[in-house]
């Protein structure tokens, strides 16, 4: 009985990756392993050799070199119906149609006092140039020494929840934001830490300082909590600007419910969430442009069947959330299923795409995941979950407080105590770290106890950028990880040197990795 490896004429080209070199002698044309079967006997009519091909990626998958498109208002088709003029009451104007009725905004800047409820197969468009705002001029300003204050506009004390990066001060707690001219100020805590760029909000007393003179600008603060709520099913909401919305932490300044189609929109610099879904089966949230928002893009729970395609989700997380561990960054998702796909999430101050808590089915494909402040894609204590042909790229390399460089970290993608996932066909280059796959002791969950099993790691591409990324699996004491719970098969990997990988609580070369009955038809350069 023997095995043979059968390696072709040695390719330097990694096909269709930027002409990448190569430098393993394992290497064969068109990446393609054949691993010989077993034979008896060397007498008349003994079979020869039976090969099988097992293949490896040779290319980066589709969403490498496709491109997102335009989304915002300008996707929309053009609204006709029941025209809500600029300065109207938008609830009142509903309150005289039926149910089902096609709403217009008028062209202009609306101020919406309150968060409007829509009934039942509503539709509400716009187009470029109309922006629903939750905010309220500030005016009346008075100096006092190098600051100026104004007084009598903060609402009534409200509860406080939320994780900040600063978890002392906690200034991410606080829904109210100050726009000066448009820009966003920063809050501060301390009036002895104001200073050009900044805001501070005095609750006890009720007033608002800021450092630079508001004389002759526009200074606005966010003060109505959302634009949408979901009090009822299959409304549509496209064409819109949705911008300074006072959203509590975890709410969103459109919130969606069952059937809502949310299309076309720009959703920008609210407190908290931007869109979120809740309870929101059958949802789809399409070419929207999702940006800017101060703890995250889009949120989702207890959604089931729910789609989000082809939106862009950038830089959200403005307002100080923890970045490494707290629903900050692009997409979170809790206790839903549906799926995730197409989509630019770039530049997020937190996890670009994060399923947490009980997850099922759920299906995350062709996203285009970079420069997110903490993993590109995280799966955590969940089921059944298929991760396949993303790009994920320069992700986790945000300082904050509890980040590093240790898998326990993260990287590129983190799948954690979680059960039947599929991680196959992704491009997974120069992040933090490659693949980490982590078992910890978690609790039970709604289809069983959370623990890492029957996870397969298949297909990849996989590029560490320097001497300190690796890829592997790492566990506590409590909870190590059976036989047979995780599968490497397939891969291809680009190293910067020779222990990248970790298993056991060690470090290991790619032989030891190999050794250790991880990626044995997988190769590496």
């Amino acid at each position: 009985m023997r095995r043979r490896v059968i390696v072709g004429q040695r390719d330097r080209r990694w096909a269709g990756y930027r002409g990448v070199p190569l430098r393993s002698a394992a290497m064969a044309a068109g990446f393609a392993l054949l691993l010989s079967g077993c034979t008896s006997g060397d007498g008349p009519g003994t079979a020869g050799p039976v090969t099988t091909t097992v293949t490896v990626p040779t290319e980066p998958p589709a969403a490498a070199a496709a491109v997102l498109g335009p989304t915002g208002p300008s996707t929309a088709k053009a609204c006709s119906g029941v025209e809500i003029p600029v300065g109207a009451d938008p609830q009142q104007v509903i309150g005289e149609h039926p149910a089902g009725t096609t709403y217009c905004f008028a062209k202009g800047l609306h101020r919406i006092g309150k968060p409007i409820e829509p009934r039942e197969g509503d539709r509400f468009g716009g187009g470029p140039g109309v922006v629903l705002t939750g905010s309220k001029q500030l005016t009346g300003w008075a100096r006092e020494g190098d600051r100026w204050v104004v007084r009598g506009v903060l609402p009534a004390a409200y509860p406080l929840k939320g994780q900040c990066e600063d978890n002392r001060a906690n200034p991410c707690q606080r829904g109210e934001q100050l726009f000066v001219d448009g820009r966003h100020l920063t809050r501060v805590m301390r009036p002895s830490d104001l200073q050009p760029g900044t805001f501070y909000g005095d609750y006890a007393a009720n007033a608002v300082y800021v450092a630079d003179d508001p004389s002759g600008r526009a200074v606005e603060m966010s003060r109505t909590t959302a634009a949408f709520v979901s009090s009822a099913e299959r409304v549509t909401v496209t064409g819109l600007t949705i911008e300074h919305f006072a959203s509590r932490p975890q709410g969103g300044a459109l919130e969606a419910g069952r059937g809502w189609r949310i299309t076309g929109n720009e959703v920008r610099w609210n407190h908290a969430v931007g869109v979120m879904l809740i309870e929101a089966d059958g949802a789809q949230v399409s070419r929207n442009t999702i940006a800017d928002n101060g703890q995250l893009g889009l949120g989702q729970y207890k959604s089931a069947d729910a789609r989000v395609t082809a939106n862009l989700v950038t830089r959200n997380n403005t307002d100080g959330f923890w970045i490494a561990d707290w629903e900050s960054g692009g997409i979170k998702s809790t206790r839903s299923s549906g799926e995730v796909s197409g989509n630019d999430i770039i530049g997020n101050r937190g996890v670009g795409l994060w399923s947490d808590i009980a997850e099922y089915d759920r299906r995350i494909s062709a996203n285009r995941i970079r420069d997110n402040a903490a993993d590109g894609i995280r799966y955590e204590i969940s089921y059944a979950g298929v991760i396949e042909k993303n790009v994920v790229e320069g992700n986790g390399f945000g300082t904050g407080r509890g980040s590093g460089g240790s898998l326990w970290d993260g990287g590129g993608i983190n799948v954690n105590t979680s059960a039947g996932v599929q991680v196959r066909g992704n491009l997974v280059k120069d992040n933090r770290n490659g693949i980490s796959i982590q078992s910890r002791t978690r609790g039970e969950g709604p289809r069983g106890r959370y623990v890492l099993s029957d996870v397969i790691v298949e297909g990849n591409l996989i590029v560490l950028k320097d001497d300190g990324s690796s890829t592997g699996v790492v566990e506590n004491k409590a909870s190590p990880t059976t036989s047979g719970a995780i599968t490497f098969r397939r891969n291809s990997y680009r190293l910067p040197g020779s222990t990248r990988f970790a298993y056991r609580g060690k470090s290991l070369t790619w032989p030891q990795w190999q050794e250790a009955g991880f990626d044995q038809d997988s190769v590496s350069s």
